[in-house]
């Protein structure tokens, strides 16, 4: 009998972007359990709360429940990353790459989470062409200057930014 594949993918997800779901949609194929791990993060000033990011998460990636046999869910932490990854059973983290830039950064912390805990690999995701640009600060930028942001996010999250930007003028 193998053993069960649980991988985590962390983040803030202020807010969940069409990026962030096609790594989710690719990272199914990789984990037999995915957990999307919504990191409270109190150095960053996020626009929605960790309540409604969660909401958001879990009504975004509900369609995928089942997809290549992997089951999800989205759990909060506000610890270490390599404490949450093994509290949870997990052996694999997931990343996502945009561009060069996030492999500096990306290649720092995984050197910092393998001297944690050799046990938990990392594996890393190239995003998509079509998404390789989408970050979720420039999509909240882009929606608080009244620009399309449409093709970046899903509809709910669009509607859901839209009103948050009203709230804060």
């Amino acid at each position: 009998m193998s053993r069960k594949r649980i991988a985590v993918y962390p983040g803030t997800f202020d807010p969940i972007t069409n990026g962030h779901m096609d790594i989710i949609s690719r990272a199914t194929k990789i984990a037999d359990h995915l957990i999307i791990g919504m990191a409270y993060n109190p150095s960053k000033v996020p626009m929605f709360s960790l309540e409604e990011r969660t909401v958001m998460v879990e009504r975004e990636i509900d369609h995928l429940q089942g997809k290549h046999g992997c089951t999800l869910e989205v759990r909060t932490f506000q610890n270490l990353l390599m404490h949450f990854v093994v509290d949870a059973g997990a052996d694999i983290i997931i990343r996502g790459l945009r561009a060069v830039s996030d492999f500096e950064f990306e290649f720092q912390m995984t050197g910092m989470n393998a001297r944690l805990d050799s046990s938990v690999e990392t594996v890393f995701l190239m995003a998509s062409e079509s998404h390789q640009f989408i970050a979720s600060s420039l999509v909240k930028e882009i929606a608080r200057l009244d620009g399309d942001i449409n093709s970046f996010v899903s509809p709910f999250v669009a509607e859901s930014l839209r009103k948050r930007v009203i709230e804060q003028k």
